[in-house]
C-alpha cells in the first residue's frame, strides 16, 4: 500500500512514529511534513497530501495538525478526498465503514502518539461497507 504523510510543526513526532510504523509494514510513504517545529503553515504539507491521494499515487493520506481541524478542513477542499477528523478508533473504523474516508486527520495535542498509530492501523485496514453509504457518499460532491 501506498501512503502519503504530511503535518505541521504539531505534528512532527507523529509523523515521524507512524511513517516508522507504515514502513516497518512493507507500506510506501510518501513524505510532505515538515521536519522542524518550528511554525509552519499547515496547508503548504496538507495540500500535496490531497493531491497524491486524488490522482491516486497514494492509497490513503494521513495529515496531522494540533488539532486535526485546519488540516482536514485544506484536504476536504480537494475534489474525490473525504478527510475525517478522528480522535479514536471508534471514529476511525465508522469513517472508513460509512464514510470511505481516504484521507484520516489527527489532532497531535489531543491524542498520544500511540494512539495515533493504533489509530492508522484500524484506518488502513477497515473496509468501505458500500451499499447504502455508497449512496450518501455520492451526494457529497457539489455540482
Amino acid at each position: 500500500m501506498q501512503l502519503s504523510i504530511g503535518n505541521d510543526h504539531a505534528g512532527v513526532e507523529y509523523k515521524e512514529a507512524i511513517m516508522s510504523y507504515l514502513e516497518s509494514k512493507g507500506h510506501k510513504v510518501f513524505n510532505h511534513g515538515t521536519e522542524s517545529e518550528e511554525s509552519v503553515d499547515y496547508p503548504d504539507f496538507i495540500h500535496p497530501v490531497a493531491q497524491d491521494v486524488s490522482s491516486k499515487k497514494a492509497n490513503f493520506g494521513v495529515i496531522i495538525c494540533g488539532s486535526g481541524n485546519g488540516a482536514s478542513m485544506t484536504a476536504n477542499k480537494h475534489q474525490d478526498i473525504r478527510s475525517a477528523l478522528c480522535w479514536n478508533k471508534e471514529i476511525v473504523a465508522l469513517a472508513r465503514q460509512h464514510n470511505d474516508a481516504n484521507v484520516l486527520s489527527l489532532p497531535a495535542r489531543f491524542i498520544s502518539i500511540h494512539q495515533a498509530i493504533a489509530m492508522v492501523e484500524v484506518f488502513i485496514n477497515t473496509d468501505f461497507e458500500s451499499g447504502r453509504h455508497q449512496n450518501r457518499i455520492n451526494k457529497i460532491p457539489c455540482v
